[in-house]
C-alpha cells in the first residue's frame, strides 16, 4: 500500500459525516459487484487518495446488519492492495433513484443531447432509454419538461466556430455587451464550446481584452474564420464554470431593482446575485457590477416595470436621467 498524499477537496474542506455515508453506500456495491478489486483502482474510481479510502474502509467495521443474522459485522480485508467484502448482501445492491433525483438526471442528460456540435447522439440517446425504462413511473415527470438549448447565433455560424477549432484558426466576432450597451469588434483564438446553466458559450484568449472571456452566442452578431492560425498562451486557464459565471468583487455596486411581472426577463438575461419572489409575478433582483452605468440604462428601458431600490445614490442619478428625458422631449 503506498503512502499516497492527500489531493486537496475544493476549499480544503473535510467531508461531512452525510458525504462519507454516501460514498460508503456506493462503495460497498462497487466492490461486492466486482468480488475483488485493486485498492489504487477503487482509490481512482472514488477521487480519493489511498489512505482516505482506508480510513473508509476501517469505518466499515463499525457497521453492523441485521441480514443475514442480527447485528452481523460487515467482513473485509484489504492485504496486499486488493479489497474483498462480504457478509454485506443487503447494502450491496446499487442504489436507487428517488423520483426527483431520476427526474432531474434525464432532464440534465436530454439538454446534453441538445448541445451544438455533439457528433454522436447515439450513446446518450441509448443511456436515456435504459434510464427511462429502468425508471418507470418516476421518469413520468421529466418527460413534461421540454429541454431546449439555445441557438441565437444560427446553425451558420455554429459550424464556423465548430470550423476554427477543428482548424485551430483564429475568429473575428462582432459580439454585444450588454453592460455596455454596445456592439464590439474583436479577435479571438477559441478553446472550446461548453453550455452553462442552459446557455452555449465560446470560451477563447480575447485579443482585444487580452484574457480568456466566455462569449454568450445569442449575443454574437457576426463570426468570421480567419487564415490566421490560432496562438492561445500556453498559461491559459479555462474559466471555471462548476459555480456558475457569477463572479463579484467586493469593490462592486450592490444594487437592488424590483421589477414587474413584465420585467421578469432581467433575471434571466443578467448576471444576479439573488432572485426573490414578491408575489404577483414581482421580483427583487440584486446583483453586483463595477460599473452602474449600464443599471440606469436598464432603468429606464424598464419605465413602469422597475424600480431601483438601492443605493440611494443610483436611484437619484436614474430620477435625474428620467427628467432629462422628459425635457429633452418636451423642448
Amino acid at each position: 500500500m503506498s503512502d499516497a498524499t492527500p489531493r486537496k477537496r475544493a476549499g480544503n474542506t473535510a467531508p461531512t459525516s452525510a458525504e462519507r455515508l454516501q460514498r460508503l453506500l456506493a462503495l460497498v456495491p462497487y466492490v461486492v459487484s466486482r468480488k475483488a478489486v485493486g485498492l489504487a483502482d477503487t482509490a481512482d474510481a472514488f477521487g480519493l487518495t489511498e489512505r482516505e479510502l482506508v480510513d473508509d474502509l476501517n469505518l466499515l467495521w463499525c457497521v453492523e446488519l441485521r441480514n443475514p443474522d442480527p447485528y452481523c459485522p460487515i467482513d473485509l480485508s484489504y492485504e496486499g492492495g486488493e479489497i474483498v467484502v462480504s457478509q454485506a448482501e443487503s447494502i450491496g445492491r446499487p442504489l436507487r433513484l428517488a423520483v426527483d433525483e431520476a427526474s432531474a438526471l434525464l432532464i440534465a442528460l436530454r439538454m446534453l443531447a441538445d448541445v451544438p456540435g455533439l457528433e454522436d447522439r447515439s450513446a446518450l440517446s441509448r443511456v436515456i432509454a435504459k434510464l427511462e425504462a429502468a425508471a418507470g413511473e418516476a421518469a413520468a415527470p421529466s418527460a413534461q419538461v421540454a429541454v431546449q438549448v439555445e441557438r441565437p447565433a444560427g446553425d451558420e455560424a455554429l459550424a464556423q466556430i465548430r470550423d476554427a477549432l477543428a482548424r485551430q484558426r483564429r475568429l473575428h466576432l462582432r459580439y454585444y455587451v450588454p453592460g455596455r450597451d454596445e456592439a464590439t469588434e474583436r479577435d479571438v483564438d477559441p478553446m472550446r464550446l461548453l453550455v452553462v446553466e442552459g446557455r452555449t458559450y465560446l470560451e477563447g484568449w480575447c485579443r482585444r481584452a487580452d484574457g480568456v472571456r466566455l462569449f454568450r452566442l445569442d449575443r454574437v452578431l457576426g463570426v468570421q474564420v480567419l487564415d490566421t492560425p490560432a496562438e492561445v498562451p500556453a498559461d491559459a486557464q479555462p474559466v471555471d464554470v462548476d459555480q456558475g459565471l457569477f463572479r463579484p468583487s467586493d469593490d462592486d455596486v450592490h444594487v437592488v431593482l424590483e421589477v414587474s411581472a413584465n420585467g421578469r426577463w432581467v433575471a434571466e438575461d443578467y448576471p444576479t446575485e439573488s432572485v426573490t419572489e414578491l408575489g404577483e409575478g414581482r421580483l427583487r433582483v440584486q446583483l453586483r457590477t463595477p460599473d452602474t452605468r449600464w443599471v440606469r440604462r436598464l432603468a429606464l428601458r424598464l419605465g413602469e416595470d422597475g424600480r431601483i431600490v438601492a443605493p440611494d445614490e443610483l436611484r437619484t442619478q436614474v430620477r435625474d436621467d428620467a427628467t432629462a428625458a422628459l425635457t429633452a422631449y418636451a423642448s
